[in-house]
Parts: C-alpha cells; structure tokens; sequence
C-alpha cells in the first residue's frame, strides 16, 4: 500500500511540475490526448485522481498521455509526426484518421459508445474549448456533478461501492 501511495503521490508531483495541473477541474485540455481520447473520462486517470487504491479497488492508475509527457502511449510507437512533435492532434495529419487510429476509434465506438475520431474532428472545427464544455455535460454525473467513466459507466466520486462489486472493471455491463 505504501509503494502505491509514494507512486500517487510521484504522479501527481510530475504532473504539477511540468503543467501546473489542476486536479480540481472536471476537463483539462491537458487531458486531451493527440489521439482525441478525453483521459479525464478515463478509468485510469479516475483511478489515480480518486485514489481508488486506497479505498479497495484494484486499479491501474494513468495522470494523462500529455502529463506524463507521452505524446500518446497507443498512436506514438507508429507515428513519426507524433513522436517528433510535429502535429500535436492527430487530425493535423493528411493521412487523418489512419488505419491504427481508425481500429482505435472502431474498438472505442463499440465498447464504450464513444468516438475518438468524431471527439478530433470536433476539435479541428469548433476548438479544444468548445469541446471541453460539452464533454463536461455529457460526462456528468447526475447524482454527485462527478465525472462518469467511459470505460464502465461509474463515477468515481460517488459509486465506489458499485464499482468495488463489478467484477470486470473495465466494461459498462456484466
């Protein structure tokens, strides 16, 4: 337990040093990684950002791809624009959406009822701010003002029990 609380604490620390993050706003446009994913909507960074570890719940815990400064830990291993920095959103790329994002993307859309490539193409048009206000609305939870996760349909904040007895953490029915 302790190891888990000193990595936390570790996490957190990078993360304010290199951003001057603010863990107390629901939506960041930190949190928006190139790929389109909203990692504040993201089982992992709600995790670590409720400390869910300490409270039982056996989680992997994730501050961002851009806090901990990965230009994107799915995309980047394929993409010389990415790891470079040359595009900061993948919709900058004239080969936008490509093949692994669009697989990405089909697996997102399927699974969790979100699309990555509709959250970018939204970007590309209306702005990272425009979009932070709408998945503020649609991530909310109605019981707390918490954020609900993507990837189980639980916030965090308020539905701990609930998430203490899912057996598949990572899935929005069992």
């Amino acid at each position: 337990m302790a190891k888990h609380l000193i990595f936390s604490i570790y996490l957190l620390l990078q993360a304010k040093l290199r951003f001057g993050f603010r863990y107390n706003r629901a939506m960041d446009k930190e949190l928006i990684a190139p790929c389109g994913m909203n990692c504040a909507i993201c089982s992992r960074y709600l995790a670590f950002k409720h400390d869910i570890r300490n409270k039982g719940v056996n989680m992997a815990y994730c501050i961002g791809c851009r806090p901990r400064n990965r230009k994107c830990g799915i995309l980047v291993k394929n993409c010389t624009l990415l790891m470079s920095g040359k595009v900061k959103y993948c919709y900058e790329c004239d080969n936008f959406p490509c093949e692994r994002l669009e697989r990405l993307d089909n697996r997102y859309r399927t699974n969790f009822g979100m699309s990555i490539v509709e959250n970018l193409d939204y970007i590309e048009k209306n702005g990272i701010e425009k979009l932070l206000e709408n998945e503020e609305a649609k991530w909310r939870c109605p019981e707390c003002g918490g954020t609900i996760c993507c990837h189980n349909g639980i916030c965090f904040a308020c539905s701990l029990t609930k998430l203490q007895q899912k057996k598949q953490k990572y899935r929005w029915e069992e």
